[in-house]
């Protein structure tokens, strides 16, 4: 059954003129969502921004409206690999399970590169969410996934952002709501 934000979600993304499948973001509930088709597909737990939501450049929250995937990388990079600077720098992230924060937001995995779609709110001069690098992304704090934790991006645990990269395109509609 789709519930009322999903129903709005949905409606949203159709209007952009995308197709399927498309992701959906609940900040509140903290979940990833694919759906393809009208039906869920997979569901995952994130970790958005501990500083809330806003598309402000350099504000550290995680961005609202709908996105697109503008980049895809990591494609053959190992589980728990980190990134700097969106290059993959072979060392191997130690994964925490622990429910405290390390301290640092390391990326890790694979990179979904998100690109704003709507023009004055997440796309353009101080609020552009491509200009500010905001992925979906793995992370070594794995125990913090599923509550409010990052500095503006998208977290998941490796094997689910590697899951989701594998079933996703260049292009595929985000909505983070």
């Amino acid at each position: 059954m789709i519930d009322d934000w999903t129903e709005r979600a949905l409606h949203a993304l159709e209007k952009s003129g995308s197709g399927s499948p498309v992701i959906l973001v609940n900040l509140d509930q903290q979940k990833l969502y694919l759906v393809q088709d009208r039906t869920f597909v997979r569901d995952y737990s994130v970790s958005t921004s501990r500083y809330g939501t806003g598309c402000e450049q350099d504000s550290y929250r995680t961005p609202t409206g709908i996105h697109r995937i503008a980049e895809k990388i990591g494609k053959d990079c190992r589980r728990g690999e980190i990134f700097r600077a969106r290059i993959a720098t072979g060392e191997l992230a130690q994964i925490i399970l622990d429910t405290r924060p390390a301290g640092v937001d390391v990326i890790t995995s694979r990179i979904l590169r998100l690109q704003g779609m709507e023009p004055g709110v997440n796309q353009g001069e101080g609020v552009d969410s491509y200009q500010r690098y905001i992925y979906i992304h793995g992370t070594n704090e794995e125990g913090l996934i599923g509550q409010a934790a990052s500095t503006g991006c998208i977290r998941m645990k490796n094997d689910d952002v590697i899951d989701l990269f594998d079933r996703v395109e260049v292009g595929t509609p985000v909505l983070i709501e």
